[in-house]
């Protein structure tokens, strides 16, 4: 499973703070069977997330996992640039997602993470907290490779 980790993360990108979350979110990915092909940091910037992720979409990647910019500040546009390059909703994945993260904090409620299909790529975006990255990626690890199998069988004809 050809996976990309793009952090979403101003400082990050402006080397003002480490990159915690997107070697976390890659190490847990690998470990799920997912084989790291790219990783890149981006500032909270809805046209650069947007292009990256088209980029990675029309490189034909299976995964593309982001983390950071899902909350509430004026500059947390990740689910927007998401929704802007995905052609359907994954509801599930973020549903469950958000359902775990609100069995450690009530502060799940606001994560604005979204999932969804472009072509046959699968996006999900992850909170820009390592600690969050790390409860919540077992909540999708158990489905990943059936979610590639299904998106990338998709062109094999029709389907009973």
């Amino acid at each position: 499973m050809r996976t990309c980790v793009l952090t979403v993360s101003s400082s990050v990108s402006r080397r003002e703070s480490e990159d915690e979350s997107g070697p976390l979110l890659a190490h847990l990915a690998e470990e799920a069977g997912a084989e790291i092909e790219a990783m890149e940091v981006v500032p909270d910037d809805y046209s650069l997330i947007e292009d990256r992720l088209h980029h990675f979409v029309d490189d034909d990647f299976a995964l593309i996992f982001t983390t950071g910019g899902t909350g509430f500040t004026p500059d947390d546009v990740t689910p927007e640039a998401t929704r802007a390059v995905i052609e359907r909703d994954a509801p599930g994945i973020a549903e469950a997602m958000r359902a775990e993260s609100l069995r450690h904090t009530p502060m799940g409620m606001i994560s604005r993470g979204v999932a969804g299909i472009s072509h046959h790529t699968l996006i999900v975006n992850f909170p820009g907290s390592p600690k969050a990255v790390g409860q919540l990626f077992p909540v999708i690890a158990p489905v990943l490779e059936h979610a590639v199998r299904t998106l990338r069988r998709a062109d094999d004809g029709p389907r009973h």
